[in-house]
């Protein structure tokens, strides 16, 4: 029995930026109405905040609010886990995390971006104890939740309002090659994690590689880091990718991070209607896939390690 048809979750990283107002944002919208606006638009968003501080209940619980049921909020993690701890000793970080108000969002939680630093190489016992610890349920997040300590003592949430069975997907992006080795990939096939496809305008490694049931993509600028704009061939390689992707029964979680000068959303409103629509001409798209895969192949060739 063939697998369903994948759901493309398209969007962007990210929703409070000056830069949109009056732009993306029509003028004069207040502040907090731009969660809701957003999520008229787009079928889910990448919570960057997350990276840099723990949050609180009454903000994960206002971000559900503001939004229409069905949306999903992909939640990155702590840079303190991956950036200071690099991945060692994150028990007592990982039970904050969780507890600091992320399971308010219940069934709207989609999955946990984990973005590692370019000083971390592949390590298999590190990457294994990580990434076997992190749960894989709402229910399991509640576990970790209550383990928290006196960080997030007093405004904790320890229990999701629904979605308590459901699956708790996990992302990795990596700024090492070493992680796109054979061993490193296998072990995140085996650990079910996705390697995320990051377009960084050749900065970091770029590979396509399949690791997980689902797929993950952060789209920070072809060109230009953080800044350019996806041109139309760009985005039809990537409305083609997508739905190959979706075709073979995996969902795909995919965010605009060139918000530097106001392209992100208006990029994933494009990106949207061209996999909702099929409007990415085949042929053209398929030679600019083949071409942008060819220069990867290549660029990551030559990151490798000896």
């Amino acid at each position: 029995m063939p697998r369903p048809v994948g759901r493309a979750f398209i969007g962007t990283s990210g929703w409070l930026y000056p830069r949109w107002r009056g732009d993306f944002y029509p003028r004069g919208l207040a502040h907090r109405q731009e969660l809701a606006y957003i999520a008229q638009r787009m079928p889910s968003v990448e919570v960057n905040g997350t990276f840099y501080s723990l949050t609180r209940p009454s903000t994960c619980a206002a971000w559900r609010a503001a939004v229409p049921e069905g949306f999903t909020f992909a939640i990155k993690g702590s840079r303190f886990i991956t950036h200071m701890l690099k991945l060692k000793k994150f028990e007592g970080p990982l039970a904050n995390f969780f507890s600091s108000g992320l399971l308010r969002l219940g069934r709207m939680l989609g999955p946990i971006l984990w973005q590692l630093p370019p000083q971390l190489p592949f390590d298999q016992d590190r990457a294994r104890r990580f990434f076997e610890a992190v749960p894989r349920d709402v229910a399991a997040a509640e576990r970790w939740a209550r383990r928290h300590d006196a960080r997030t003592t007093g405004r904790a949430a320890l229990t999701a309002p629904d979605g308590r069975t459901q699956e708790l997907r996990h992302a990795v992006e990596i700024r090492h090659p070493s992680w796109l080795t054979d061993v490193a990939l296998q072990t995140l096939r085996e650990l079910d994690v996705a390697l995320v496809a990051a377009d960084t305008a050749g900065k970091h490694p770029l590979s396509f590689e399949r690791t997980a049931r689902f797929a993950y993509a952060r789209l920070h600028g072809a060109t230009a880091l953080y800044a350019s704009r996806y041109e139309d061939d760009e985005l039809g390689a990537w409305a083609q990718r997508i739905a190959g992707w979706t075709a073979a029964g995996d969902d795909v979680y995919a965010y605009f991070d060139n918000d530097a000068q106001g392209h992100a959303p208006h990029d994933a409103v494009r990106l949207l209607a061209a996999v909702q629509a099929g409007a990415a001409k085949p042929s053209r798209a398929a030679a600019a896939v083949a071409r942008a895969d060819a220069l990867t192949a290549l660029t990551t060739a030559s990151r490798l390690p000896p």
